[in-house]
């Protein structure tokens, strides 16, 4: 049950991620940062698709996916059809590991630790959904104020 949830959850904000790139009027402003936003919606992007690569496709489904995260926010310009391919790359990697889950690895640490202190599997996979939807909002606020 928890895994049906959690699919559902990243596959309709990930697909929302893909509308919110799709939908900038004009493709550099994925790229716009101001003194108010010191990320762009492109560099969010990037850092939300190497984030679920590395901490699911990476760790939880042995993909040997080598996250790169200071070009997570370093890269510009990258154009948007790479972008949504990757999105679905990425949806792609993280319904398949989740599927190929056994429930009790949902009760078992989370096998790195990521934060100070150990934390279970389910626990951690939260996490990373909300994590996803914080950054979803920016980017959408990031759209409304600047694809102008």
């Amino acid at each position: 049950m928890l895994t049906e949830s959690l699919i559902k959850i990243f596959k309709r904000d990930l697909s929302a991620l893909k509308v919110e790139i799709e939908s900038y009027k004009t493709e550099t402003n994925l790229w716009i940062v101001d003194n108010n936003m010191s990320n762009s919606s492109g560099n969010l992007c990037l850092h939300l698709i190497g984030n679920l690569n590395h901490f699911i496709g990476g760790v939880l489904g042995n993909t040997g996916y080598i996250r790169q995260r200071e070009l997570e926010f370093s890269l510009k310009d990258v154009p948007r059809d790479t972008l949504i391919a990757q999105i679905a790359e990425t949806e792609m990697i993280v319904v398949s590991t989740l599927e190929s889950l056994t429930e009790d690895i949902f009760e078992k640490n989370y096998p790195i630790e990521v934060f100070k202190d150990p934390m279970t599997t389910e626990f951690f996979l939260i996490h990373l959904t909300t994590h996803l939807r914080y950054h979803l909002g920016q980017i959408n606020y990031h759209r409304r104020l600047l694809d102008k």
